[in-house]
């Protein structure tokens, strides 16, 4: 199996550092607001890679974090006039909700940037004790040049940083011995949350938080370290020079980044009026379908979202999902009998399918060529099940091609369909929930009909619904 390395700008034969095992972290989303399609990105990429790693048989220990304090947090507390706890939990709930919709699985461990400040503080102080940090007026700061090999991940100079690339330096007060030091510990402002420490009362550094989180779950060295192209500098490239400074080891083996996602050609941003998020999303289509069309290009290949090829990803989804349902239907009617030679023989040329599969995923993770696998055994479902073929053949070609699309986080099974009376009983159970201000038991609802493929949309006229 081959990895694409942004260390080495290359691609590496994977090799774990325990025989079966894959230590993995992953950068998670800063929770202040509902998930963005472009923070669906990673977390469908690396849930694939993950998934992969466990179709081969390797024990995965998958560790994402919440950054649960932050600036943009904490704008938005005093914006509502609620605590910056309250907004985090908030978006935390509805980010697994909506992870849970793109079917990405938990991971082993999600751990809380909160929750962790006490092993943040000990490093620090180890970074400090050998040198690589000191305080001004409360706040830490990181020796950047006392890191010899500080860019060495984003390949970037640190004269030329320091010269020409004014907008790349990490900004701060003049206290500072080299304006390329970044900071580790900040002193609290007026209605900031915070924790005490040897130097001020504050909190510490976003970079700071993912080295702590990544030693704690994983270990000093893991295997993989993973997140978006926009993460290389300066936060990836900080967590290894704070790191490997603590700990005297090699951070991570392998560094890996998917593109950026744009949407109708440009870049998603509020000022352009181009900013979706995911669950705007699941209101048009099941989020089935977004995990589809993300997988549809390469993960270092930047995307485009447009309607266009959604309603692409959606076809082309459907003519699995159609030809899972065909064989299941061939199946209820089919001989319950033992595959006859002729059909082991025809069953055998899809071992050619599942070799495309493995050699595209082996491949530095390239689902456009898995996913073209799946299509190539659908057809040869199309082609070569029929009436007369026994149960245990036609049972045979439907288990491979679910396999195939679960390792990919595809449901490709057609969920139950739930009657229009029903919908609209479970719909008017909703409202009374919420003229009861039971809105736990109104998002349940909603969730439940989500599950089941029906698409609710709150509108002045009242509430609308249509199937996914």
């Amino acid at each position: 199996m081959k990895i694409y390395n942004t260390m080495s700008k290359k691609k590496e034969e994977f090799i774990p550092l325990e025989e079966g095992k894959v230590r993995m972290y992953v950068c998670g989303p800063t929770v202040y607001n509902f998930i963005h399609i472009g923070n669906a990105r990673p977390m469908i990429v690396f849930d694939t890679v993950r998934r992969y790693f466990e179709y081969k048989g390797y024990d995965v220990n998958y560790v994402s974090n919440f950054t649960d304090v932050d600036d943009k947090i904490i704008a938005k507390a005093n914006e509502e006039g609620v605590t910056a706890e309250e907004i985090s939990q908030r978006y935390i709930e509805e980010c697994k909700k909506d992870m849970a919709g793109m079917n990405v699985k938990p991971a082993t461990t999600n751990p809380l940037a909160t929750q962790e400040i006490e092993g943040m503080i000990q490093l620090i102080q180890t970074l400090m004790d050998k040198g690589y940090a000191y305080e001004k007026n409360g706040t830490v700061y990181y020796r950047t040049r006392q890191f010899k090999e500080y860019g060495k991940l984003s390949h970037k100079n640190l004269d030329d940083l320091r010269s020409g690339e004014r907008s790349l330096l990490v900004s701060g007060a003049d206290e500072k011995e080299d304006p390329l030091d970044f900071v580790l510990w900040k002193p609290k402002k007026e209605g900031e949350p915070f924790w005490k420490s040897p130097w001020s009362d504050g909190r510490p550094g976003w970079h700071t938080e993912c080295s702590e989180m990544s030693k704690k779950y994983l270990g000093e060295q893991i295997d993989i370290h993973a997140g978006g192209e926009d993460l290389v500098f300066p936060h990836h490239e900080n967590e290894i020079a704070q790191s490997e400074a603590a700990n005297g080891k090699t951070f991570a083996n392998y560094w890996m980044h998917n593109a950026f996602l744009n949407i109708d050609n440009r870049k998603m941003s509020k000022s352009l009026g181009n900013f979706r998020t995911v669950r705007e999303i699941s209101e048009q289509y099941d989020l089935q379908v977004l995990r589809f069309f993300m997988l549809s290009a390469h993960y270092r290949s930047p995307l485009n979202f447009s309607a266009e090829l959604m309603e692409a990803a959606k076809s082309s989804l459907e003519r699995i999902v159609n030809a899972v349902d065909n064989l299941n239907f061939l199946i209820k009617n089919a001989k319950d009998e033992p595959m006859t030679a002729e059909e082991a023989g025809l069953f055998a040329q899809t071992d050619s399918f599942v070799k495309a599969f493995e050699d595209a995923m082996d491949d530095d993770f390239n689902t456009a060529d898995a996913v073209a696998a799946i299509f190539e055994l659908v057809r040869y479902s199309n082609t070569n099940a029929d009436a007369k073929k026994t149960k245990e053949y036609l049972g045979k070609i439907k288990d491979l091609i679910v396999k195939l699309a679960d390792v990919l986080g595809l449901i490709v099974e057609k969920k139950e369909e739930i009657l229009a009376e029903d919908i609209e009983k479970l719909i008017e159970e909703r409202q009374a929930a919420r003229k009861a201000k039971d809105f736990a038991r109104a998002d349940a609802i909603r969730d439940e009909l989500l599950e089941k493929g029906i698409i609710l949309k709150d509108t002045r006229e009242g509430v609308q619904w249509k199937r996914a």
